[in-house]
């Protein structure tokens, strides 16, 4: 393995495995609020179904909030390395040309937990949706638009 950044790498002894169930989380550069923009969320939701799509992952649960977004995944015929890299590059690349910039979007790096198949999965999807409640954005979670759940 190179000597990446350790921002570049999975925890020590952590690798990617397949059927496996991860919970993403990746910041944008410098907590800029993005995805306030209505609009500009709309393109990570359609960066998540691509990756379903194409048989990457399997989206459980996903909320974009302004300045990050959660993502439980089940991967399948990808890396997380792979997944991420992907998905932040083709959400940066929508969302320099839908705003007139360039340059980079997201910070380094990104965090994962790996989950075990009898972890309460549906309460911690519950927990990532309500991430707007408790950040106050909204008083209930009907209300806020850029948030889904297999279970919910």
């Amino acid at each position: 393995m190179p000597n990446l950044p350790a921002s570049h790498r999975l925890r020590t002894g952590r690798y990617a495995e397949p059927n496996r169930i991860y919970l993403l989380t990746t910041n944008t550069l410098h907590r800029e609020p993005i995805f306030a923009d209505f609009a500009l969320g709309r393109l990570v939701v359609g960066q998540f179904r691509r990756a379903q799509n194409l048989g990457l992952a399997n989206s459980l649960a996903w909320v974009v909030m302004p300045d990050h977004f959660h993502w439980l995944v089940e991967l399948e015929n990808c890396s997380l390395r792979r997944l991420m890299r992907e998905t932040k590059s083709l959400i940066t690349r929508e969302v320099n040309h839908c705003r007139g910039r360039s340059g980079p979007l997201w910070q380094q790096g990104y965090h994962d937990r790996a989950l075990r198949r009898e972890e309460d999965l549906v309460k911690l999807a519950r927990y990532v949706v309500a991430n707007p409640l408790r950040a106050g954005l909204v008083e209930k979670l009907g209300d806020y638009p850029l948030w889904d759940a297999v279970w919910l």
